[in-house]
């Protein structure tokens, strides 16, 4: 082998490993949670139905139900309805608004809480003059007024169901030292667009497959910022909210259980949520989690290797936290796919022991997410074989995305500091209901230009491989040029939309 060959080689291979590993993890979640369902779901049933023949309604415990929000105008209204309608003893629960905005959605709050007040409710405005620590720092301006033993959390963007806190609450006394319960989220507006169908997806593999695996099996797991309920003693216990990561929800359930705190997923309670129409918005959103997921690895990954407990969970811990180190991966391949087989100069379909060991990873990595999206559509949906038609458009995105969230993991791991930018909401559900205004959109980053740009890259990638019939690299070029381009174009298409509709 040349030179040339062996350099990119050293690149290539821990790329195409860290991918194999992900790959594998994949089929291990799907594992753990195939053995588990169907026990968890009638052992959650079961434990229901004897809780509250032993309770009742005024029994419960005192609940604070936080919002924190910042300039959410769109959504506000829908959001503090939803939970003053929440079936719950109205002196057993106390709402905090926490409102950091600055334009009219401080009025609209304040309009809304004195309605509710008038009408009974403990309802409550909460002004901070700065906002140090952005959602973190409102949460813990939260915790200390709070009245509530047990602390629901809810973004602007989701709307629960009115049994919300009775199909919650009550498993805190399911066993001993129970700091979190997390539901799963739902999707409103699901089939708005090709982005939306395809971010339910993810989100389903997400929250179907992994949260239930590592919560049934005793792994590490997160509280995904909302929809899910806290013990004000764990939080207090954990430290209280902190904000040196752009992932204070990651990073405060790591700390948590790090202290002796358990954890509970209801896979069969869905809390529904709008998902974000703008690509920009997404793209936004995939930066804060991709950045702060490695944020977190960095602080809390040292505190759980130097625990007692088993190493597949230190490794799963570790798999978890690092999850988004696959953009930076995909980059690498889709950067020397192209001229590694240029410089093997043989046709790849001769195989030999050096291309299987080249190709066993990226094949195994790249079957396993699909097959962890459609086991979580046939659990999740009925009619899950309709929705599965769209995990290659997922596919797609999740490629097109990789340039923004490995800028993201970079920025992490060379510490460079940034502002928590929340993800705008419209209230947008249905087609032509609202359009995005231009004072509440993200600005448009030159990003799109690097996307569209390594599209046209892997284009020639997989035309040259097209025109010497050697298709093995060729469907992941393909992906990868469908992706990018399909980013990178839409970002340009909708900031031209934008203009249109000042």
């Amino acid at each position: 082998m040349t030179y040339s060959i062996i350099i990119i080689l050293i690149f290539y291979c821990p790329a195409a490993m860290w991918l194999f590993f992900y790959g594998a993890n994949n089929y291990y979640m799907i594992y753990l949670f195939l053995t588990k369902i169907g026990g968890e779901s009638r052992r959650n049933s079961a434990f229901l139905e004897g809780f509250w023949q032993d309770r009742t309604k005024e029994s419960l415990p005192h609940v604070t139900t936080q919002l924190p929000i910042y300039n959410e105008k769109h959504v506000v209204e829908r959001l503090i309805e939803s939970v003053v309608n929440i079936e719950y003893p109205k002196e057993l629960h106390e709402i905090q608004v926490l409102d950091d905005s600055n334009d009219e959605t401080r009025d609209i709050v304040a309009g809304m809480v004195k309605k509710y007040k008038e009408k009974g409710y403990n309802i409550k405005q909460i002004i901070r003059d700065e906002r140090t620590g952005f959602k973190a720092g409102a949460l813990n301006r939260g915790l200390e007024e709070s009245e509530g033993e047990f602390l629901s959390i809810f973004d602007a963007d989701f709307v629960p169901d009115t049994d919300f806190l009775y199909k919650t609450i009550p498993f805190f006394y399911e066993r001993e030292k129970v700091a979190l319960v997390q539901t799963r989220w739902g999707h409103i507006n699901k089939n708005y667009s090709l982005l939306t169908v395809a971010q339910s997806l993810g989100m389903d593999g997400h929250f179907i497959i992994e949260q239930s695996a590592r919560t049934w099996n005793g792994l590490y797991m997160n509280f995904n910022g909302t929809a899910g309920i806290w013990r004000k003693e764990a939080i207090v216990d954990a430290g209280g909210w902190h904000y040196d990561t752009l992932t204070e929800d990651l990073d405060i359930s790591y700390r948590a259980q790090l202290k002796g705190w358990k954890t509970k997923f209801l896979f069969d309670v869905v809390t529904p949520s709008e998902l974000p129409v703008d690509i920009n918005a997404y793209k936004s959103q995939q930066h804060r989690w991709a950045k702060g997921s490695i944020q977190t690895a960095k602080k809390v990954l040292p505190m759980v290797f130097k625990t007692k407990c088993s190493i597949i969970k230190k490794i799963e811990a570790f798999i978890h936290l690092n999850q988004y180190m696959v953009h930076p991966m995909m980059i690498i391949l889709a950067l020397l796919s192209f001229p590694l087989i240029i410089l093997l100069k043989q046709k790849v379909s001769n195989i030999t022991p050096t291309m299987c060991a080249i190709l066993l990873p990226i094949f195994l990595s790249a079957s396993a997410p699909s097959l962890l999206y459609i086991v979580s559509q046939k659990y999740g949906y009925k009619d899950w074989k309709k929705r599965c038609l769209f995990i290659p458009v997922l596919m797609f995105i999740g490629s097109g995305v990789a340039i923004n969230n490995t800028k993201a993991v970079l920025e992490a791991l060379l510490n460079i500091k940034s502002d928590f930018i929340r993800t705008p909401k419209y209230g947008i559900v249905t087609k032509g209901k609202k359009s995005m205004e231009k004072n509440y959109n993200l600005p448009t980053k030159l990003m799109f230009i690097s996307e569209i740009a390594l599209s046209i890259y892997c284009f020639i990638g997989f035309m040259h491989y097209a025109n010497k019939n050697e298709f093995i690299f060729a469907p992941f070029l393909l992906m990868y040029t469908i992706g990018f381009f399909y980013v990178g174009v839409t970002t340009v298409v909708q900031e031209f939309k934008k203009d249109l509709n000042c």
